[in-house]
């Protein structure tokens, strides 16, 4: 892993916003951006870095992790972009007295944060990466508001779990069902045998160690309930409503999201550029990040000079 890389308990830049005209004043000190303590950043435990006048970059993290899945990722574009992280309610550092079964039963209520988020930090054409379950998460967003975003990163996006008729989701009715069972049963046992099958890289079994420490971190009642959110979600008539263009990378191996599902979210979305990456297992951020980042990087130059 990358020696630069920040740990888990290294702090993040920036203090608490006291008003607009300290933020102004920090900015001609630093040229770097703090956030306010105050709805939804201070819910979702968000974190910014980067100039306060660079173009957003907003990093959405998976199922069973938080916003350390972008370690690898994230800092490559704080010199550039005004980069933000968060964790979903319910992950990480969020405020887990902000979970409303109600609000998130599906993905809209993940949806609905993402643009409190954007709107509360004033942020405009946003770049917004989201891994697995978030990139439809971020689907969702720029469906509502379109006008909010600049461009979509999709790593790993799945918009239906479930093979139906024509459509491949990687799993039947009955996988899905049975993995939901041995999540609600045995949330510990499940995510101790899942996470090393989700990371694909026996090569690298502290990748799957990581990924299984995460999901036990996760509120058990809460990560049932997400998981059901995810894995019963069918967002295939979302896609062709987004005018976002956009990213999806796809790992060569991912026993979650196969190359299958990639093409048809590329294919269906109506502006996509597919980019297959030379990866094993569902997080390529974590796995496999010099790949990643290398793939946006190329995109968000390309995307300049459309």
């Amino acid at each position: 892993m990358p020696s630069n890389a920040p740990s888990k308990g290294a702090s993040h830049p920036g203090t608490a916003r006291a008003s607009d005209e300290g933020a102004a004043h920090r900015r001609g000190l630093t040229g770097r951006a703090s956030l306010p303590v105050m709805g939804a950043a201070s819910k979702l435990n968000a974190h910014a870095s980067g100039p306060v006048d660079g173009q957003p970059m907003v990093f959405a993290h998976g199922f069973g992790c938080d916003q350390h899945m972008w370690r690898f990722v994230a800092p490559r574009f704080a010199d550039r972009y005004r980069v933000v992280l968060f964790d979903h309610v319910g992950a990480g550092g969020s405020d887990l007295s902000a979970y409303d079964p109600g609000r998130y039963a599906g993905l809209d209520g993940y949806a609905e944060d993402v643009l409190e988020l954007c709107h509360e930090l004033d942020l405009s054409e946003v770049i917004f990466v989201g891994h697995s379950v978030s990139a439809m998460i971020g689907v969702l967003a720029a469906e509502r508001e379109p006008d909010l975003f600049a461009e979509l990163v999709l790593v790993g996006p799945s918009p239906c779990y479930i093979d139906q008729g024509d459509y491949t989701g990687g799993f039947s009715a009955e996988d899905i069902s049975e993995l939901l069972d041995s999540l609600e049963s045995n949330y510990l046992g499940w995510s101790s045998a899942m996470a090393p099958v989700i990371m694909g890289r026996p090569d690298h079994p502290e990748f799957g160690e990581e990924l299984t420490e995460s999901f036990c971190r996760m509120d058990p009642e809460i990560a049932r309930r997400f998981a059901r959110a995810t894995f019963l979600s069918d967002n295939r008539a979302d896609l062709p409503r987004v005018r976002t263009p956009a990213l999806v990378l796809q790992a060569a191996q991912d026993v979650i999201a196969p190359v299958a599902v990639g093409q048809y979210v590329a294919s269906t979305l109506p502006n996509a550029t597919l980019t297959l990456l030379d990866a094993v297992g569902h997080c390529p951020n974590l796995s496999a990040p010099e790949e990643t980042t290398a793939a946006i990087e190329r995109y968000l130059a390309d995307s300049r000079c459309r």
